[in-house]
């Protein structure tokens, strides 16, 4: 983990590509599977992987971006207490990615 202006910063390079092999190795088994019907046994596991990843990494990303917006608001209110209805506005405008996110991940699975 790299410091970057006195806070922990995730780095991109290595999550990235760690993602991008995991997904990658999932479909190995896949290749030399001897089943009757190739879209029934692609499914299942797909499904599952793409909506775990679409509510995850929404969360995730909606986590880190309430953690800046959530101090940013509080240092606007302590300056000016009139600000707080609209801190409030964006903090639900950052929530909404993690309810896209849950959204995605019905619409993956009801497929």
């Amino acid at each position: 983990m790299n410091k970057l202006n006195g806070r922990v910063a995730i780095s991109v390079l290595a999550v990235l590509p760690t993602a991008i092999a995991f997904t990658g190795l999932m479909g190995i088994g896949q290749a030399f599977a001897q089943g009757t019907d190739e879209t029934a046994a692609a499914s299942g596991g797909s499904k599952v992987l793409g909506a775990g990843l679409a509510f995850g990494l929404a969360a995730a990303g909606s986590g880190i971006g309430l953690g800046f917006v959530g101090a940013a608001g509080l240092a606007a209110i302590s300056d000016n207490p009139k600000m707080q209805s609209r801190v409030f506005i964006f903090v639900g405008m950052v929530e909404s990615i993690a309810i896209y996110g849950i959204v995605m991940m019905f619409i993956i699975l009801g497929q």
